[in-house]
Formats: C-alpha cells, structure tokens, sequence
C-alpha cells in the first residue's frame, strides 16, 4: 500500500495540468487582443497613384509577347518592355516601346530586328519602327536605318528611309531596304537594297597577312 501515494499524486498532478495549462494559453490569447493596436485604415501600404480612368481608356501592358505565322508561313514573335494600346480616336493603333522581333521564313532564314518604339496599326495589319533601328539577317547582314515598316499578316519589311549596311561584300550604303517574297519566284525570300546603292567592297582575305 506504501506505493498507492506517488501514483495518485502523478495523476492527480497531470489531471490540474490539463486544465490549468489551457486556461493559462486562453488568457495570453485574450491579452494579446485586448492590447493590440486598432487598426488605423489610413495606416494601410499607400498604392501608386494611378488614374484609374485613364488606365481603362488606355490599357497599358508591362512585358507583351505576341506569336504567329504570316500567310506565307513565316514565323513572327515580338517582345517589348510596354505597350500602350488603343487611343480615344484610334482604338485599334498603339505605341509599343523597347521592341525585339525575330522573323523566321519558310526557307530557313532569320532576321532580328530591335526598335526603341514602335507604332502599331492593327487595321493595316501593320507596325511602324523608329527611334533608330538595327537589323540582323541569318545571311550575315547587320543593317542600321532610323525607321522600318514591318507588315504582321506577310513577310514584308521595308526601310522608310536611308539605311547604313555590313556584310559579308563589304559596307553598303542605300536609299531603301527591302525584305520578303522574291517576285520573280514567289517561294523564295530576298533582302534586296535599292534607291542609290553604293558598296564599298572588302574581301574576305583583307588583312590576312602576305
């Protein structure tokens, strides 16, 4: 019988606890909210002041991408940083700003072209690049002009203006620039210079000792 003492004290030591112990988290709980700070709505994180009007009338997207295939089957992808799309008189026009595009052509040929903007015409079906343009072509060609008119429904890209050329003949210099279907063969692609051309020929041995 001398062993029955310490066991009743245990139980009866882990039967209070059981009871105390909740009681006890209860009222840290209900300190906690009687003490907490009320909540001030004018303390909230501030938002960026935005016209939420104009947003909606102009909707602005951060980072677009666009995809597709032209009617002739060249492949067409375009990357910006931003894009502000539709005006109050033009819905379907927009200005596009820090523009990377990369044109894939059936026979294999690619042409990379960047834009510091670039005006979109949905109705044309077209895009217009300026703010100084630099142009890149599979076939070694890098072409500098201030602006070009790139269609979105066929391969067609075409200089508005005087372009600065190297390639693998040397630097060529002309009043116009053209890119898409041959017209001779209207399954082959050509990069044709037009308007003026003068090239300054260099050959490839240039420089290349005795």
């Amino acid at each position: 019988m001398g062993w029955a003492r310490p066991d009743n004290l245990h139980s009866r030591l882990v039967f209070w606890f059981k009871i105390i112990l909740p009681l006890c988290a209860l009222i840290l709980l209900s300190t906690l909210f009687m003490v907490s700070r009320p909540v001030n709505p004018e303390d909230a994180v501030p938002y960026a002041d935005v016209d939420v009007a104009d947003l909606l009338r102009q909707p602005r997207l951060s980072a677009p991408d666009f995809a597709g295939v032209t009617s002739d089957g060249a492949a067409l992808s375009l990357t910006a940083e931003s894009a502000l799309l539709g005006q109050a008189d033009t819905p379907d026009s927009g200005l596009i700003n820090g523009l990377v595009g990369l044109l894939e052509t059936p026979d294999g040929a690619r042409t990379n072209f960047a834009a510091a903007r670039a005006h979109l015409d949905q109705t044309g079906s077209h895009m217009l690049l300026d703010g100084g343009v630099n142009l890149s072509s599979s076939a070694g060609y890098a072409v500098q002009t201030q602006s070009i008119s790139v269609a979105l429904d066929k391969t067609n890209l075409e200089s508005e203006g005087p372009i600065l050329a190297q390639g693998p003949v040397g630097s060529i210099t002309a009043g116009r620039l053209r890119l898409g279907l041959a017209e001779t063969d209207p399954g082959s692609y050509v990069l044709v210079f037009e308007n003026k051309v003068r090239m300054i020929y260099l050959p490839a041995n240039q420089g290349g000792g005795n």
